[in-house]
């Protein structure tokens, strides 16, 4: 009777030091949990900050004079806006170049590359991942194939070409029909609205949406445009936005082509705005200024789409 009471109290006692260890066991992962935590925003807040230095260095330089950007380029103050600060650099670059013409020039062919780029490139992945038709697999080995042609050498290719283009010009007020896509912004547009890379990340994203709501749509009688228009893209949006950056800055930083096929300085974008600066005597604090004012759109446009580029490029490694 006395070896039967006493089970359950001898139960109790072995169960504690298994609850003790269970406990002191979450506590230690907790800990590693936390440490490792730690350690990796230490590690990203240290590799931002190694990153942030060249843009921290352009900005601060762009506020002094270029006798004292000389001065402290090899100290701690070249980071630093100390000194003789001002925006006097600022307004040397607009005396120089037309900046507002440069700055539009470049927002209107970057815009409608891009804005272009989304729909063409897009409409040819969905007909390339969700459509079967014969030879579909031989056209998009071709594409890819493209990627591995540097631009440099089909650049003076391409000037011949576009110069036989047909094309419509206003003369005293009459519109005439001529040849030649010079000195246009037609001639940086263009040639950049198709892209390899975009067809690819379209039809690999394009690929992950589930095939059965195509037949569903099929069914309720909805033709292929209208699943591209209702069903795709507004399952796409991290795609759009990761290509549409992705498209961003190449536009934004072109300068071998515009400065081939474009000799008018109305016409010429931002990029090719930088060799004014290293004509005669090279004013640095200008070139700080006018690289801090062409790189501010590309920072905003990726503080825009930062999430959604994030989430692209996740999604592109979990599901291949």
């Amino acid at each position: 009777m006395t070896s039967t009471l006493e089970r359950p109290g001898g139960a109790a006692r072995a169960s504690r030091p298994a609850r003790q260890g269970s406990s002191v066991r979450t506590r230690t992962r907790s800990s590693e949990g936390r440490n490792g935590r730690i350690l990796t925003y230490v590690s990203m807040s240290i590799l931002a900050v190694f990153f942030l230095f060249p843009l921290v260095f352009m900005f601060v330089s762009s506020l002094k004079p270029d006798a004292q950007i000389l001065r402290d380029i090899n100290s701690p103050a070249a980071f630093l806006p100390t000194g003789e600060i001002s925006l006097d650099n600022y307004f040397g670059v607009f005396d120089r170049v037309p900046v507002a013409q440069f700055l539009f020039n470049s927002i209107l062919v970057t815009v409608l590359t891009v804005g272009l780029g989304l729909i063409v490139n897009s409409l040819a992945g969905f007909a390339l991942s969700r459509l079967r038709w014969k030879g579909r697999v031989v056209v998009f080995a071709l594409i890819i194939a493209t990627l591995i042609v540097p631009f440099e050498t089909i650049a003076v290719p391409m000037v011949y070409w576009v110069n036989q283009l047909p094309t419509l010009v206003m003369e005293g007020g009459v519109l005439k029909y001529d040849f030649g896509w010079l000195n246009t912004y037609e001639v940086q547009i263009v040639p950049f609205i198709a892209n390899a890379f975009s067809i690819f990340l379209f039809a690999q994203y394009f690929s992950t949406i589930p095939t059965s709501l195509d037949e569903a749509a099929r069914i309720d009688g909805a033709s292929w445009f209208t699943i591209y228009r209702r069903i795709i893209v507004p399952l796409s949006g991290p795609a759009f936005a990761t290509v549409a950056i992705l498209t961003f800055l190449p536009a934004w930083n072109q300068y071998l082509w515009p400065l081939m096929v474009v000799q008018k300085e109305e016409l010429r974008p931002v990029m090719v705005g930088m060799q004014y600066f290293f004509q005669l005597n090279t004013a640095w604090g200008e070139v700080m200024a006018y690289t801090s004012l062409i790189t501010l759109p590309v920072l905003i446009v990726f503080l825009v789409f930062q999430r959604a580029f994030v989430s692209s490029i996740a999604a592109s490694g979990v599901k291949g």
